[in-house]
């Protein structure tokens, strides 16, 4: 008896040795070797070895008050032990970065796994225009290691220094340091509020120096779009 056919050929796990590993576009495998990472509760697929994971949550109580307060969310497990864990969410497409002693700043719904050394937090995103929107609030992770956030569909990465820079700020995955961001909003004038508007009232003006990266979907961006000010303070 025999199985023929490429299946287990073509989807082949891939053996490199790095810490973090794209399988494919949607499935990526982290080497424990490495040391503990963090990974999004609930994003492993598979495992070989001994892994173990404990339930994070929001991170301590400051981000849970913090997540409370914000509606920005991020529940995490720690992931520590030896072998390999091969982490997913949703079929979506994962897109990996090393930092070097940077920071970027991301949607909380994109942040899939990152490696134990980077520290993270939930901030308000400081923004003039945010004052007409009651805040709105990001996940920040800074050091040095590896990140992993989650796209749906291929994104793009815009370089704000070449030109003024807009996104629909449902389609805004994250952005690195040395970016500025401020809110526009766009009614586009009272006739076309009357008729229900545009659907692209709320958008993101990008300055400085780095990157904005976009995805080609507009998926809710858990945010306090109309915070009391009290809630803004305790948070800031």
């Amino acid at each position: 008896m025999a199985i023929h056919g490429s299946l287990f050929k073509d989807f082949k796990e891939n053996q490199s040795t790095d810490p973090f590993v794209l399988q494919n576009k949607k499935l990526l495998k982290i080497s424990m070797a490495y040391g503990p990472v963090l990974a999004l509760t609930g994003s492993m697929v598979a495992y070989q070895g001994d892994v173990r994971f404990q339930n994070k949550g929001s991170g301590g109580f400051n981000k849970i008050l913090k997540s409370a307060m914000t509606g920005e969310g991020v529940k995490m497990m720690n992931c520590e032990g030896n072998g390999e864990l091969f982490v997913a969410d949703q079929a979506k497409e994962i897109q990996v970065m090393y930092l070097e002693n940077d920071e970027i700043s991301v949607n909380g719904s994109s942040v899939l796994a990152f490696s134990s050394s980077i520290d993270w937090d939930i901030h308000r995103i400081q923004a003039r225009g945010g004052m007409m929107t009651g805040g709105m609030y990001n996940v920040s992770l800074r050091g040095t290691g590896y990140v992993a956030v989650t796209t749906k569909g291929d994104p793009i990465a815009l370089d704000v220094a070449s030109a003024p820079t807009f996104a629909d700020a449902q389609a805004v995955v994250m952005w690195t340091a040395g970016v500025n961001m401020d809110i526009k909003i766009d009614t586009g004038g009272l006739g076309s509020m009357m008729r229900g508007g545009t659907g692209e009232a709320l958008q993101m003006r990008f300055g400085g120096q780095g990157y904005v990266l976009v995805q080609p979907s507009e998926v809710w961006w858990p945010r306090a779009l109309s915070r009391p000010r009290l809630d803004e303070a305790r948070c800031a």
